[in-house]
């Protein structure tokens, strides 16, 4: 790996990896305000906290080279989730499909077998 990939994957995964740790804490703490932005996705502020903790593990094992690849995963359906509530609602999606996107390319340019699986030249 040269040291341009390895700095491109942190900054691929970190951004996103950090705002959805930021995410899954805001989902513990609720911060003021919350609660209302939590009921405009119509979520029940009673899921906060398990919506939360699905978040963290994900985001955790994402982070943890022997299991990135069940993180990226599980995250991609995560964000799944996200962009329906958002569509559902008619809000913008760009910003949980961006993670995906980022999230992924951050594991490609990282893990030599997901470009063992997925070769963009041959």
């Amino acid at each position: 790996m040269t040291a341009m990939q390895k700095w491109g994957s942190w900054i691929l995964s970190g951004l996103p990896g950090a705002a959805l740790l930021a995410s899954a804490g805001a989902k513990f703490v609720k911060p003021a305000g919350f609660e209302q932005g939590f009921a405009n996705f119509g979520w029940p502020i009673g899921l906060a906290t398990p919506i939360g903790i699905v978040e963290l593990l994900c985001t955790v094992l994402y982070f943890i080279p022997k299991t990135s690849v069940l993180g990226a995963i599980l995250l991609t359906g995560y964000l799944g989730g996200a962009i329906a509530t958002h569509v559902r609602i008619g809000d913008a999606f760009i910003g949980p499909l961006a993670f995906g996107v980022m999230l992924w390319g951050g594991l490609y340019l990282r893990d030599p077998r997901i470009r063992a699986l997925i070769p963009l030249k041959s």
